[in-house]
Parts: structure tokens; sequence; C-alpha cells
């Protein structure tokens, strides 16, 4: 996707607060638990769990706080039942919205989701709407320092993956979602550093508005997200530089 490294970027770079690294645990620990709840509390039997370990810890967050999430997850600790839910939407400028969220009360998180859209001049849409604008996928992030990045394009292409696309010295990765995990264990071999691998919301196609309207979708993806129950919000809006320079 056109711009997910910079959307990347831009919420690194505002997401260095203690506020905001709390939120974001809560939610690396959420995701964690329905993780295990989906199958064995096993990382290495469990790639969903494998993939949400692997993101905490590359967020630097606790062990305990890892092991806490498993252990609610294998039912030992108890705790919350969250579901998790797709809603789909339009921001500013007809911009397609796919927002993955987990909660324990779908009446509460689709009250601020729709609260949040209308306050941005966005709406929520009807299921099956937007929701064929994107293909789930598998993505990894290598990291391109001291590497040659058309040598990891090539690696990834040997290893599996369906297409590569380098952008701000940064090489995503893009592979059949079932993939994933094998493409990873591939790069990992021949000597990358990956860092990020996760399953994302790919546009088919990307829709470039104004700068003005482009920034306008931004801010309202940063609030989607500011949310405690929304995990992950996809749009099929293209960074450009210009908009980039404005929101980072």
């Amino acid at each position: 996707m056109s711009g997910h490294s910079k959307w990347s970027t831009i919420k690194r770079k505002k997401g260095a607060t203690d506020a905001k690294r709390g939120q974001l645990f809560t939610k690396l620990a959420r995701e964690i638990t329905v993780a295990a709840r989906s199958g064995l509390p096993d990382p290495d039997a469990n790639v969903r769990l494998r993939m949400a370990v692997q993101k905490a810890r590359i967020e630097n967050m606790p062990k305990e706080n890892i092991d806490r999430a498993i252990d609610r997850g294998s039912n030992e600790a108890g705790g919350e039942q969250y579901d998790e839910v797709y809603y789909e939407g339009y921001g500013p400028g007809g911009t397609a919205l796919m927002i993955q969220a987990m909660t324990d009360n779908r009446n509460r998180t689709v009250g601020e989701i729709r609260a949040v859209l209308t306050r941005a001049g966005g709406t929520l849409a009807e299921n099956g709407s937007v929701g064929w604008i994107f293909d789930q996928v598998g993505l990894i992030t290598v990291s391109s320092s001291g590497a040659d990045q058309d040598l990891i394009a090539l690696a990834a292409i040997d290893v599996g993956a369906s297409d590569v696309q380098i952008e701000d010295g940064t090489v995503e990765v893009f592979t059949d979602p079932h993939e994933l995990h094998l493409v990873q264990d591939g790069l990992t071999a021949a000597g990358f550093a990956i860092e990020s691998s996760e399953l994302w919301m790919r546009p088919k196609t990307t829709l470039s508005p104004d700068p003005d309207v482009a920034v306008k979708a931004i801010r309202l993806l940063e609030k989607l997200e500011e949310l405690d129950d929304v995990q992950q919000v996809y749009s099929n809006v293209d960074v450009s530089d210009e908009v980039f320079a404005v929101v980072s």
C-alpha cells in the first residue's frame, strides 16, 4: 500500500508519550489474549499468537505483560471476553476505511466510532460496501540498514513473497496471509532484520485527494486509533510527501 511506511512513521513519532505507550500496551495485550483464545496458548503452535507476541516484543512490551495476556487467553486467569469486529466507513473526500476493533461491548464501540466519524465529516457504511476495496495480505517490513534494497527484494521473491515495494528507505514485503510466517522465516534465515510482521488490509487502489482533504483524512485515522477499542485502521488514502510533512 502506497503510504504505509509514512503512516507507520507518523504513528511512531506521535506514540512516544507514556500515555500513548500505555494505551498501546493495552491494545497489544488484548490482541495477544484474543490470539491465544483462538488456538493453542503456545506461540510456536499458534501463528496468530506468534505474530501478536512478536509485535509486542518489537514495541518493548515487558515479558510479564505478554505472559499475563497469554494466560488470560488460555482461560487460566479468566477476564473479559473480547469480540473481534470490523467496521466499514467513509472519511473526508470519500476515502475508504476498514476499522478493526476488539471489544467487550459492541454498542459502546460502534457509538464511539460513529461519533468520531461524524465529527470529521465521515460516516459508517453498510457491511460489504467498503470491504471489497481491500485484500487481506501479509506485510513484512524489512530494515534496509546496511543491506542492498534490491537484494532484499530478490530474496523476498525467492522465499515466496507476492510483491515488494521500496519506499523511503524501507522495504515492504507482501505475502499471501497463510505464507506470512514462512516468508518471514526465510528472510530471517537469509540474514535480514525484520522490523514488523503482521496481517494487513491492502487497498486494491489508492485515493489521492487534495492535500487539505488528505490531511483531514489522516487526522481522522489518528482519532479513530486513539479509541481504546480500536486496534487498527486501514485506509486507501495515499500519503503524499506534502501531506506527510504537515501531519508528521
